[in-house]
């Protein structure tokens, strides 16, 4: 009797188990389940189960890895299609553009006599800017499709068909050729007008300088890197004779120098191809941030021991000068360690520095330029860590001082003929706040400033007498 309840009890808490398993087990394949058998003995109830579960648990967190996947993959689709949306809309105006560029050359290519070589050249560049702005498409969808593979190469026919035409262009040369000697003349004319009203080049007829165009920024140094703030650009201030438009550049990520670049002519500068590169050697690198080409020549300050130093160009010949007179404790306010700063104009060759027995305040002295030594020298009032900068011109220096963010300001004038110094209010737009190279040059009459990395310059007007 006893053995019957056990059984019964056994049986019911068997089927109890079972049920709340149930659940679970829903989730197992068919094949992990077995029946339960059910017998009966000494006429009571008997029931027997048999349960095999897998060895593993459910996979919570696989379930959960695989919900965020999908998140992130939605997330990535709805990206993808706003860029769709953005470069279709932006195809949209490039086929508009496209479709006005192709009735141009459908014009030109009914009557090429009508055209000149300029405007053949003009179509060339629009076209190249088409082919570069679909394979930026082509790139940013990081695919291709039929309708940019279409236009690149409507495109590319574009371009064959111009080519084409302006070999037809032969009946326009000798018209080209009228016109262009109509607009020289035209150019000589107006010459000749300017040099009625304004200092012929390389002289000194005037009473000093009246007032600084707006800056001419030209692009950021060849580096092509705003990091190179210290430095400086522009002409040789005496060239020799096939070098009139020969350009320089030297910029560096710390006030020193150690290298130079020179360019046959501006369009060479801005296209960032040089014709020679100079670097100097291990004993003979420079520092500060100020130094000019003049007569071929590269002059500017050394270290260790403190030295005027210059470069010769041709020869590649170096000269030193110990300086002891200049004080290694006054810089310009934008300017770190720039004791010597080197300058030319009509005059010929300066150099500016402060002492300690004229207090700091900016001393200038004329350089020889054949013994490579000091003629005479001149103390100025201008306090030099309050300078921006300073620069020579026709005999006379003028010094600047920092106004606000985009102004700086020519305060004061030093002439070294007559001992006479004047205080001013010019005002120089600066492209950005600071400036390291601030000079002169006498063979255009404009001031170069190395601005932030910059090449900027400023036309220079004069008074008359």
């Amino acid at each position: 009797m006893i053995r019957g309840r056990y059984r019964d009890t056994m049986a019911l808490t068997l089927l109890l188990l079972f049920l709340i398993l149930s659940p679970a087990l829903a989730w197992l394949p068919v094949e992990d389940w077995e029946s339960g058998n059910v017998t009966t003995s000494g006429g009571g109830l008997e029931c027997v189960c048999s349960v095999f579960l897998p060895d593993s648990s459910f996979p919570a967190d696989r379930v959960q890895h695989m919900q965020q996947v999908a998140t992130n993959l939605r997330l990535e689709v709805e990206i993808q299609m706003n860029k769709l949306v953005y470069y279709g809309a932006k195809l949209d105006i490039f086929l508009g553009e496209l479709k006005g560029l192709t009735v141009r050359v459908a014009i030109m290519e009914s009557s090429p006599d009508n055209y000149i070589k300029l405007d053949f050249e003009m179509l060339r560049i629009e076209l190249r800017e088409f082919e570069a702005l679909v394979s930026q498409l082509k790139e940013s969808l990081n695919s291709s499709s039929p309708m940019l593979d279409s236009l690149y190469t409507e495109i590319h026919n574009m371009t064959l068909i111009v080519n084409q035409l302006e070999t037809y262009d032969k009946s326009n040369l000798e018209v080209i050729r009228i016109e262009f000697a109509k607009l020289q003349r035209k150019l000589e004319e107006c010459q000749k007008e300017q040099e009625l009203i304004t200092p012929d080049i390389g002289n000194c007829n005037h009473t000093g300088i009246m007032s600084v165009s707006k800056p001419k920024v030209f692009q950021i140094n060849a580096h092509l890197n705003p990091g190179y703030q210290y430095g400086g650009w522009g002409k040789d201030s005496k060239p020799v004779r096939g070098y009139e438009s020969m350009y320089w550049y030297g910029a560096y990520s710390r006030p020193s120098v150690y290298e130079f670049y020179l360019y046959s002519n501006y369009d060479k500068l801005i296209e960032r191809s040089s014709f020679t590169h100079h670097g100097l050697p291990q004993g003979y690198e420079g520092t500060g941030n100020n130094y000019v080409v003049h007569g071929n020549t590269v002059y500017f300050q050394a270290d260790n021991p403190f030295r005027m130093s210059k470069l010769n160009l041709t020869s590649s010949v170096y000269s030193h000068r110990h300086f002891t007179k200049a004080s290694e404790r006054f810089t310009y306010t934008y300017s770190p360690n720039q004791y010597l700063d080197f300058s030319a104009d009509e005059k010929g060759l300066w150099v500016m520095y402060a002492t300690e027995e004229a207090k700091g305040k900016i001393v200038i002295a004329k350089i020889d330029e054949k013994s490579f030594g000091i003629e005479d020298e001149w103390t100025t009032s201008a306090f030099k860590p309050l300078v921006g900068n300073a620069f020579m011109v026709c005999g006379v220096m003028y010094a600047t001082r920092p106004g606000d963010v985009n102004t700086e300001e020519i305060y004061y004038s030093y002439d070294t003929k007559t001992k006479e110094e004047k205080y001013m209010s010019i005002p120089l737009q600066k492209f950005q706040e600071n400036f390291v190279n601030l000079h002169y040059n006498p063979t255009d009459q404009k001031l170069y400033m190395y601005n932030n990395g910059y090449y900027v310059s400023y036309n220079v007007r004069f008074s008359r007498e």
